[in-house]
């Protein structure tokens, strides 16, 4: 398991500060400047953007977020989410796509 605490102070920060994103230098206790925009809560917005982005289903994101209801993530991250009209486009096109049909000759009216 991964404490959010350890992994802050002890993985993510120092990579921030290696990255330049925040300053180098940790204080007298070893703790790293807070920078809420490069934090935790900016890694779970990407984390949840990235799987909204690739056509992950709001239910599994909210679940895979924990929060209490898709409804929530909803929300959050809607303005996030793909157009998907492109896609229900090539939806549509695919069920109504013709199939070629064998070639039994002349058709006669009947």
């Amino acid at each position: 398991m991964v404490w959010r605490s350890n992994f802050n102070g002890k993985e993510w920060k120092p990579a921030l500060a290696v990255a330049g994103l925040i300053p180098p230098e940790a204080d007298e206790n070893g703790k790293y400047e807070s920078a809420r925009e490069h934090g935790m809560h900016a890694l779970r917005h990407f984390y949840a953007s990235a799987l909204l982005d690739a056509g992950e289903n709001i239910k599994a994101v909210s679940e895979y977020m924990g929060h209490a209801d898709p409804g929530l993530t909803l929300r959050v991250y809607a303005h996030l989410m793909p157009d998907s009209r492109q896609r229900a486009r090539r939806a549509i096109d695919m069920v109504f796509q013709r199939v070629p049909q064998e070639d039994h000759g002349p058709q006669t009216a009947q």
